[in-house]
Parts: C-alpha cells; structure tokens; sequence
C-alpha cells in the first residue's frame, strides 16, 4: 500500500510518499511545494493544486492522509492553512483518493509515542522509521512523512479489525 501523507499550507505544503512492503515501511518521494508570499493566494493555491495533482497521477497513491486542522493560539494562519488543505482535498476527490485524517498529536503519538513531542522528536523518529540518509527538511516535510507513516499504522489496524 502507497500512503501519501500531506502537511497543509500556503507558503510551505509538504509532502511524502510511503509505501508499505511486509513489516518495512519505505519512502519514495518527498518534499515540500513552496510558493513566494509576492504571488497572488489563488495563484499559490492552484500551483499546490497542479503539483500536487501531478504527483497522484504519477505514483498513484492508495490513500491520502493529511492533517486536521487544530489552532488554539494563530487564527489569523488557520485561513490560509484552511485554503491550502481545501485544494488539497480537491486534488484527493479528483483522483478517487481514500482520506485519512489525524490531528497533529494524533500522528506525534503514533510515530513517536508521545503526543507532545517536539519537531525534533519527530524528524528523528521518521529519520529513523524510514532509515533516511538525513533528516527531511524542511519540517513541513518531515511532517508530511509523520503524516503518511500514521496513515499507513491506522490503515494496517483497521485491516486487523476487520
């Protein structure tokens, strides 16, 4: 199973392809889509939209897990934040695509064992899991691999209930 994990926004989206092959979990794209704060909002929505649709159809993901939205202190960034997720919702429906949707402790729970895990925690826990070379950046990345590796942990438990 290939889980694509997504952490949401406008400036910085990242993203992470992992594939689950036995009990190993391997990585095979990742990065992040950066877009300049000189563009237009819709101009750097419909570049996270083209990429990132662009993506789907090349290595044709099984499921999408992405984020939930959860501020308690910046609201002001939950808008743009807000924008970038709905696109990326879209390009999901466009391509018949499964979600999954974690809250941020949800996923520092599970990569790391502990929901309140630092930034540091988890780029060293998914340095490790997926036995990269060197740790992803930047941290929307490393995020967006959290994000799949929990998908891919969620997916499995569900299949064992089932």
């Amino acid at each position: 199973m290939l889980a694509l994990g997504i952490d949401p926004g406008t400036a910085i989206c990242g993203f992470g392809f992992v594939e689950t092959q036995g009990s190993r979990l391997v990585p095979h794209a990742y990065g992040s889509i950066i877009t300049v704060p000189e563009m237009r909002m819709e101009d750097r929505l419909m570049k996270i939209y083209d990429e990132l649709d662009a993506m789907i159809r090349k290595y044709q993901p099984d499921v999408m897990g992405i984020e939930k939205l959860f501020f308690n202190r910046n609201v002001t960034t939950a808008i743009p934040v807000g924008q970038a997720r709905g696109v990326v919702l879209l390009a999901a429906a466009k391509n018949n695509l499964r979600i999954v949707e974690r809250t941020p402790m949800q996923i520092k729970q599970d990569v790391t064992g502990y929901g309140k895990a630092t930034k540091q925690q988890v780029i060293y826990m998914v340095t490790k899991i997926l036995h990269l070379p060197k740790p992803p950046k930047p941290d929307d990345t490393a995020d967006a691999l959290a994000c799949a590796i929990c998908t891919t942990h969620c997916l499995e438990s569900l299949r064992w209930r089932n």
